[in-house]
């Protein structure tokens, strides 16, 4: 299973009640940060989540509501005492832009691993967390993520037997292990079914609808998109400034055929978002208003 929580959805500028841009996933003991806006740690600590177990922080891009809260939360994971590496995934100058940051925090008690992305889409796997990058369109480059656990084909035992794999193999072939015992290699295909349905997460942000991000949202079980007006009015200032509308959004759901859509990155001009939610649940029905420490549990789906 995966937990999912929305620590800030405030676009441009934080809010009573609305911290800047943060997305926080766990997975097997593994944490997983989109964007580190200013208050993404005190949101976490208000959702009574820990920062200690955070090993990946991908940024969608280098604004400052999108990073600003990374310094503090370095500090704050270092007074922690963690020890182990911390990778970072972000567009091209990602190294440079948080070396510039950390002048107010030139000590860490562990390492800063920096990947930089360098094509249009990439794919990473770390700790489980199967990890897509793809350009968008804003004012910078910038990039939405989608998130992919796997999971495995079903453990057959009887499959295992008929092909006469020694029992002390079975769990690590269930791993997906690949196992040389002599001349005889054992596969994970001698003791499992085929692959089965894993769990999916889509986040982007600062982004005009383009056509990859209704590709790489498909079928995700949820899809967190921007809706940074709510308003008609608005809809030239959201294409002047490569932002999107709710119902933009709710458009690039339905294309996608994603289960759940979240809203957020609220202009702060938006104060009531839910006064403009009926449109958009109008194009997809299962859109909702994102907020502040808005969480859930994707699970895989059982087996029948």
């Amino acid at each position: 299973m995966l937990d999912v929580c929305l620590l800030g959805t405030s676009g441009m500028m934080p809010l009573p009640g609305r911290w800047l841009t943060a997305l926080m996933t766990r997975y097997n003991g593994s944490s997983l940060l989109i964007d580190c806006g200013e208050g993404t740690q005190v949101a976490i600590r208000e959702k009574g989540w820990s920062f200690h177990s955070i090993d990946i922080i991908c940024f969608t891009h280098y604004h400052g509501d999108h990073i600003s809260g990374l310094p503090g939360l370095l500090l704050s994971m270092g007074n922690a005492e963690r020890k182990e590496p911390v990778t970072l995934i972000g567009p091209k100058g990602l190294e440079r832009v948080v070396g510039a940051l950390r002048v107010i925090a030139p000590e860490l008690p562990f390492e800063l691993k920096f990947v930089e992305i360098s094509s249009a889409e990439e794919t990473y796997e770390i700790n489980g967390y199967n990890i897509k990058a793809f350009q968008v369109k804003h004012n910078v480059l910038c990039y939405g993520y989608s998130i992919v656990i796997k999971r495995g084909g079903r453990f057959y035992p009887e499959r295992a037997l008929e092909n006469q794999v020694p029992q002390k193999y079975w769990n690590r072939l269930q791993k997906g292990e690949c196992i040389q015992d002599g001349e005889i290699q054992y596969t994970p295909d001698m003791v499992l079914g085929p692959e089965r349905k894993g769990i999916k997460l889509t986040y982007c942000t600062d982004s005009r609808p383009v056509k990859a991000i209704e590709d790489n949202a498909a079928l995700s079980d949820l899809f967190i998109c921007e809706g940074m007006y709510g308003e008609k009015e608005k809809d030239t200032k959201a294409k002047e400034y490569k932002h999107m509308t709710f119902r933009e959004a709710a458009k690039l759901a339905k294309a996608a055929r994603v289960r759940e859509l979240w809203l957020t990155h609220y202009s702060p001009s938006l104060t009531r978002p839910e006064d403009y939610l009926g449109e958009a649940k109008n194009i997809f029905p299962h859109t909702k208003v994102g907020k502040d420490r808005k969480s859930t549990t994707l699970e895989f789906e059982k087996d029948e």
